[in-house]
């Protein structure tokens, strides 16, 4: 029986093309996130499957690659339940890491701790367009600062990082859950029911406010109740500033502290920000992450036509580990659909060191082939990339994949002189 050649289904081979627009966008990250004072780490891809099943996750809690334990610790026959025969999992985002991380750590982390972690995570969901089972994901985190300042660097360092990759005309939506909890609040929805509330407000942009009133209804809510609520909706995006219309109406449902902070996040972005982005007030917008406390934010790309990134406030989530909650705010960059775009578009690499393929006929040997290799190490001293490579019979065709990966130069060199 022939061995499968295909990459298990919602995993690809990344071919050199590829690669390269991955390396760029990896470079550009780093030296950028750098320069805002983010420090990278690394975390293992598997966690104890205690912590990638702690009801913060959210549905992705529903899409983890589970691994069994191993050896003598693995009875299947005498097993009874998952816990027996389960103690790990491949990590379904960065953000359980982190946390795990910190609080493992944190004596040896300067405070606050701004964090850059790339890697891959693993989640068993539907491939499509710009998602896969296995992504890499990026992300950059603030812990310790329990201030506004943390959103404003978060979203400033984000969106410069996008703009460097040459992506314009894209949004940053920024809600609070706190908001939301008040909204619903005022409403007279219970606050039990606030979850399953949201989970319907989630798809305002998909069903529409009438849509949201029907499955509201459907799910059991009142009518007044749902009119009172989706009312909210109407007159914020019908006034001239959204937060101000919620500030008067809301009332004692919503602490001002918390309002003025988000004007302030608001205004202190918009204060530097680039002529690449908007920053938007979006009040339906939820986040699916059971552990955001307070702010959340979205990036929305027309090229896409769907998020390319998010993050938020989870100041409870260090508690967790450690007992006492540490105040954290993090933001995530779709790296996957950014290269997608940028694949999309045609993108190439910019100012990369000038490539040269040198292809050596097959009877060159020796002195002579220790001569090839010498120059080429000259001319990489001098910053030249260079290949060097046995030649093909069909050198054409082996010319024309080597232009793909971006060598536009090349040195031939044969056993008879008289053909270079």
């Amino acid at each position: 029986m022939a061995l499968t050649k295909k990459p298990v289904t919602g995993m690809k081979d990344i071919l050199p093309e590829e690669m390269q627009i991955r390396d760029y966008v990896i470079s550009v990250i780093k030296e950028t996130y750098g320069k805002f004072g983010f420090t990278s780490i690394e975390t293992p891809c598997v966690e104890n499957i205690a912590n990638l099943t702690n009801k913060q996750g959210g549905d992705n809690e529903k899409l983890i690659f589970k691994i069994l334990k191993r050896g003598e610790k693995l009875n299947v026959e005498a097993a009874t339940t998952e816990e027996e025969v389960v103690d790990g999992g491949l990590r379904y985002d960065l953000t359980v890491p982190l946390v795990r991380f910190y609080s493992n750590n944190s004596a040896q982390l300067p405070m606050p701790f701004k964090a850059l972690q790339m890697g891959n995570v693993w989640r068993a969901d539907r491939p499509q367009r710009g998602r896969y089972r296995q992504f890499m994901q990026c992300d950059i985190d603030i812990l310790g600062e329990p201030s506004n300042l943390a959103e404003i660097e978060l979203i400033l360092a984000t969106t410069t990082t996008i703009s460097r990759l040459g992506f314009k005309n894209f949004r940053i939506r920024i809600n609070d859950r706190r908001i939301l909890k008040a909204m619903a609040a005022y409403a007279g929805f219970a606050e039990e029911s606030y979850e399953s509330v949201f989970i319907t407000l989630d798809k305002m942009d998909k069903i529409g406010i009438e849509g949201v009133k029907a499955e509201l209804l459907e799910n059991g809510f009142g009518e007044e109740q749902c009119d009172k609520y989706l009312a909210l909706f109407t007159e914020i995006e019908n006034s001239a500033d959204g937060v101000e219309c919620l500030m008067e109406r809301l009332g004692e449902y919503l602490d001002g502290e918390v309002m003025n902070s988000f004007r302030e996040i608001l205004s202190s972005v918009r204060a530097v920000q680039a002529d690449t982005f908007e920053l938007v007030f979006d009040p339906t917008l939820v986040r699916g992450m059971s552990y955001y406390t307070g702010t959340i934010f979205e990036i929305a790309m027309p090229e896409f036509g769907g998020s390319c990134g998010g993050g938020g406030r989870y100041d409870k989530m260090v508690g967790k580990f450690t007992g006492q909650d540490v105040p954290a705010c993090g933001f995530s960059i779709g790296f996957e659909r950014i290269v997608l775009l940028l694949m999309e578009s045609g993108f190439k690499v910019p100012a990369q060191p000038a490539r040269v393929a040198y292809l050596i006929e097959k009877g060159v040997a020796g002195e002579e082939l220790c001569k090839v290799i010498a120059q080429a190490q000259a001319a990489r001293q001098e910053g030249r990339q260079v290949l060097v490579a046995r030649m093909n019979k069909n050198k054409k065709f082996q010319k024309e994949q080597l232009q793909k990966e971006g060598y536009e130069e090349f040195v031939e060199f044969y056993k008879d002189p008289l053909k270079q």
